[in-house]
């Protein structure tokens, strides 16, 4: 039984002993206190006020006196607002209750074929070429958190992770490690794996930022420079040789990619969360391209000059969305 019903009834039986009238259990109005106030839970008086012929602030005061005792400590009284401040022993004697009690709180739940109903809870969904930032933690917690409350609900969870594993953005990361790292590892480094490959794709950054700024001072306009500087061309050869199977920039995308997962294992240890299934984006991005395929067929989608393939959401009131670059 909650605290508020608990209250309601001696509400209930506090108004039939001090006015001789019968009150339901909805007539009993309470609410949080407010925080200006002393109290846990607040009392409002008007409606017993008529039937006891007194001011809202003695009713509130006799009310007070009434509901005092084991599961009332103290109490205050503003016009016709009881504010009450429920005492230590109820909570201690709660948390009794659920620390002695297996399971407190955990329900079963079945389908009409008898079977345990099926929940899927996806969060985390990291790329690896940089560390879990606070949105992860966030969305980590949030996401561990649901899953075992629904399981706590009867629900089996299956909770799972998408992992973006691959793209133009690992490659930055990748081509950076082959041109300045002289062979860095996490353990040469003292870094953790997720930590080190972050460095470099930060460092494609720094690096590629230079090179646009050159070709400017060259007389090239930003949007040009972007697209031709030479470490983004390169980053995007390497991905097309990622897209062909070519041997050496797989082996090393595997290399780079293994130092981030345990990067990330560890911060997954730390924080208590898990996951039953991890979903890589390299298995599927195919599966994907033949959907924007089918689409720019059946013209749903179209395709730029530049070869990428675009979603035009704007009679929905959306923009345009990139399917494929």
């Amino acid at each position: 039984m909650s605290i508020e019903t608990t209250l309601a009834h001696r509400v209930q039986e506090a108004v039939k002993n001090l006015y001789g009238i019968e009150v339901s259990e909805q007539q009993v109005q309470l609410q949080k206190t407010r925080p200006e106030f002393e109290g846990d839970i607040t009392l409002v008086v008007f409606p017993f006020v008529k039937a006891a012929r007194k001011a809202p602030a003695q009713v509130a005061a006799e009310m007070g006196e009434a509901l005092q005792g084991d599961l009332v400590e103290k109490f205050n009284a503003v016009q016709g607002f009881l504010n009450l401040s429920i005492a230590q022993t109820y909570w201690l004697e709660q948390l009794q209750t659920i620390a002695n009690t297996e399971n407190y709180g955990c329900h079963t739940r079945t389908k009409e074929d008898g079977t345990q109903p099926l929940m899927m809870v996806e969060y985390s969904s990291p790329n690896t070429n940089k560390p879990l930032h606070l949105g992860h933690v966030r969305n980590n917690l949030l996401g561990y958190s649901i899953a075992k409350i629904q399981e706590a609900n009867g629900w089996k969870v299956v909770k799972t992770n998408i992992v973006n594993d691959r793209g133009i953005h690992i490659c930055k990361s990748m081509l950076a490690w082959l041109k300045f790292g002289n062979g860095e590892t996490p353990e040469s480094s003292g870094k953790k794996g997720d930590h080190l490959i972050g460095d470099y794709y930060v460092r494609f950054d720094v690096e590629y930022k230079k090179q646009i700024k050159d070709l400017m001072a060259q007389g090239m306009d930003e949007e040009t420079a972007k697209k031709e500087a030479p470490l983004i061309k390169e980053a995007q050869a390497m991905l097309l040789k990622w897209e062909q199977g070519d041997p050496e920039v797989r082996a090393l995308w595997q290399k780079m990619n293994s130092w981030v997962y345990a990067g990330f294992d560890e911060t997954y240890k730390q924080m208590g969360v898990s996951f039953d299934k991890i979903y890589y984006e390299s298995n599927t991005y195919l599966e994907g391209k033949k959907e924007v395929e089918r689409g720019l067929k059946e013209g749903l989608f179209y395709r730029r000059e530049d070869g990428s393939v675009w979603a035009d959401l704007t009679q929905d009131g959306l923009d345009e969305k990139l399917l494929l670059r």
